[in-house]
This record gives C-alpha cells, structure tokens and sequence, in this order.
C-alpha cells in the first residue's frame, strides 16, 4: 500500500526558510506528478506545486519564485524561501500515477494518495 510522509514543518520568522520534505514508500510509478497542497483554518485545500516525473514543475501565483519543488527518486522536497505569515497552514504532500497532462493544474480532486500533513507557521 502506497504511503506518503511528510517531514521537515516548523515555526519560523517571516522572511525564513523551510525545506519540507515527502518520503514515498510502497509506491513506485515511473510516469506520475506528486504534488505539495496547503490547507489553513477555515480555508480551503489549495495547491501550492508540482512536478511530473521528466522534472516539470508548476506553481501557485502566490509562491513563484519563493517556493522551489524537486524530486529525487521516492522523495521530494519543497523549498521554501521568503516566508510570509499567510504561508502558515498545515501542508501536505500528494501522488498521482499517470496524472501528466493535468498535474500543473493543482487540482486536489486528482490526487489519490496522501500524506498526513505537516503544520508550517510563519510568525510576523
């Protein structure tokens, strides 16, 4: 069974730096995109960046620049840079096999297999 977990959340200042980082196990697909999404209280699931497996990647308006995805066999990481208060929010790590054309689409509603979660919270 297929299995996602996140690591590497934490407090820190505004204008930090965090590395998150997605250890798959169980899981191995030579064509997918895995994806980092973020949810903060009261707000919904929004997708923050992806990357398909020939190294593609995407990302939220509200990252570029600031937040870098990559992949590396059955882990990938999110650096993030610049950190603002309204990065705060619990961020999860998602894969989808096959998804290629959609992956940059940032859609939750594509992604089978999750993380648990990791809380980020950037203090002003």
């Amino acid at each position: 069974q297929a299995q996602l977990i996140e690591s590497g959340g934490g407090s820190v200042q505004a204008g930090g730096s965090l590395t998150l980082s997605c250890a798959a196990s169980g899981y191995t697909n030579s064509r997918d995109c895995v994806a980092w999404f973020r949810q903060a209280p009261g707000k919904e699931r929004e997708g923050v960046a992806a990357i398909r497996s020939d190294g593609r990647t995407a990302y939220a308006d509200s990252v570029k620049g600031r937040f870098t995805i990559a992949k590396d066999n059955a882990k990938n990481t999110l650096q993030m840079n610049s950190l603002k208060p309204e990065d705060t929010a619990m961020y999860y790590c998602a894969a989808e096999p096959w998804l290629w054309v959609g992956c940059g689409e940032l859609n939750a509603k594509s992604f089978s297999t999750w993380g648990q979660g990791t809380q980020v919270t950037v203090s002003s």
